[in-house]
């Protein structure tokens, strides 16, 4: 054995027993924080050099994260742990590396998209600063800065190699189906057809119902996408499979109707494009079903009025209930919030609110007799429900317009690659993906998640695949997979 080779040998075993040592003493004295030594060495390792699998290892994480608040209850402030710092993180070095390296392809910097989310983001920065409560809007902008720089623009170069857009599917679903049992596991202690109690049963994990099964219907598609594909081997197959009847389970009883809805919307989209119906009727036919839904919108209510039918445990009255906008205080309290939305955009069309205010300037706008027993006043039980007319009230029309654009353009690219693509892979998952975020752009009209990890983890990722489908595997088979083999052990 060399001489360097015992040296380095004898240093490792000195700073093992250190360590050791170190923790023993930390621990006899009942603090273990000293324990995550280890873990952060290790992620400072992963950053330095490999970034592609940190990022994966966030994504892994992400289903799993908790809020700050379950440990430090009074805190001010709040946060995912242990995702939200290594996401701030991540942002941090990508900018390092941008800027040293200048690593980001131009075709992803400058793609529709791309532009699409610039001009959003600088909306919202110029409402962050005319805000009525410029701190909270300001802090509301920075995580989701951190969020599209993370899961959009570094994920759109971890997606050069196509293998990677499975491994960040699959980073996310593995945890999740832990995030099923430790729910269905709590709820089998109420029975399993008590649907309060089914509200609240992904506590801490998820905050409740909805936006864990916002979730769930984003994989439905892609679920069934790896069941047909050809590309997947049979044992891959039989694995999706069993993941998709565990989805499947885990949304019944999340009693969601909004995912329901959602999953039948991207049903119906599937269909359309199957039909080779163009793309441009869909969105004008979209247009203008919610035109005259404004316009018809008295006779409508009054119609939807007629609807006793409360949520229920039973799927057929639980469905029914979904148009109950008389009796069912989960309906009735969102047409409370959006009314007060609607009254905050009146007031302040152009700039808004500010974003993230929404929750804590809406009370004054509540009207007595829309007010329902889950009303409140203190701004902690949600915002306004939808990711569209929150926009609206927080940062003014055009809050609403430019992210528009980014859904209107994510749609088209996709579609664009699903039809011109040579690459039946690249069809395939590009349809996979259109329909996984229109099951959230549903749902976006009746919740709003983007401020949460979960939820962008998905939405920017989504939207990131689509993007690298485009610029990167769009062309035939073999290109493809001369690409994707090229940058397979490539770090970002």
């Amino acid at each position: 054995m060399q001489k360097t080779e015992k040296i380095n040998i004898k240093w490792f075993y000195i700073i093992t027993v250190a360590f050791l040592l170190l923790n023993l003493f930390f621990i006899a004295r009942e603090n273990y924080l000293f324990n995550i030594v280890p873990l952060g060495f290790l992620i400072i390792l992963f950053a330095v050099f490999a970034m592609d699998r940190l990022l994966l290892l966030v994504v892994f994480l992400t289903p799993l994260s908790v809020p700050l608040r379950e440990f430090i209850p009074r805190i001010p402030y709040d946060m995912a742990l242990p995702t939200e710092p290594l996401i701030f993180g991540l942002m941090l070095l990508f900018f390092f590396k941008l800027l040293t390296e200048k690593k980001l392809d131009r075709k992803i910097a400058l793609h529709p998209v791309s532009v699409m989310i610039y001009i959003n983001l600088a909306w919202l920065l110029i409402t962050s600063f005319t805000s009525t409560l410029p701190f909270i809007s300001v802090k509301y902008f920075l995580s989701r800065i951190w969020f599209v720089v993370v899961f959009y623009f570094l994920a759109t170069q971890l997606f050069r190699n196509y293998k990677n857009m499975d491994r960040y599917v699959w980073a996310y679903m593995i945890p999740m189906l832990a995030v099923i049992a430790f729910t269905l596991t709590k709820l089998s202690a109420y029975g399993f057809f008590n649907q309060k109690a089914a509200h609240f049963m992904m506590n801490p994990i998820f905050n409740d119902h909805t936006s864990y099964a916002a979730v769930l219907a984003m994989f439905f598609p892609l679920l069934v996408g790896y069941i047909f594909s050809s590309a997947y081997k049979s044992w891959k197959k039989i694995a999706a499979i069993s993941v998709l009847g565990i989805f499947i389970i885990a949304m019944i009883f999340s009693y969601t109707r909004a995912s329901w809805v959602s999953l039948l919307v991207a049903l119906l989209f599937w269909i359309l494009l199957k039909a080779k119906v163009k793309l441009k009727y869909i969105f004008v036919s979209v247009f203008i079903l919610v035109g005259l839904f404004f316009v018809f919108k008295t006779e409508i209510l009054m119609k939807l009025e007629k609807n006793r039918q409360d949520s229920s445990t039973n799927l057929k009255e639980h469905v029914q209930s979904i148009s109950n906008v008389t009796s069912d205080a989960s309906n009735v309290e969102r047409l409370n919030r959006w009314s007060c939305a609607f009254r905050m955009f009146s007031e302040k069309p152009f700039f808004g609110w500010g974003p993230g205010t929404y929750q804590f300037q809406y009370a004054p706008f509540q009207l007595s007799y829309e007010k329902t027993i889950i009303s409140t006043n203190a701004g902690d039980r949600g915002n306004a429900h939808s990711e569209y007319i929150g926009p609206l009230a927080e940062s003014g029309v055009l809050g609403l317009i430019t992210f528009l654009t980014i859904l209107l353009y994510t749609l088209y690219t996709g579609v664009k690659v699903y039809r011109r693509a040579e690459s039946k892979q690249t069809r395939m998952m590009a349809m996979m993906l259109v329909l996984g975020l229109t099951t959230y752009y549903v749902h976006g009209f009746l919740n709003n998640f983007l401020d949460t990890d979960k939820a962008s983890a998905l939405f920017w990722g989504f939207t990131a695949m689509i993007v690298a489908l485009d610029v990167y595997h769009s062309k035939s088979d073999s290109q493809d997979l001369a690409q994707s083999k090229a940058v397979s052990e490539r770090s970002l």
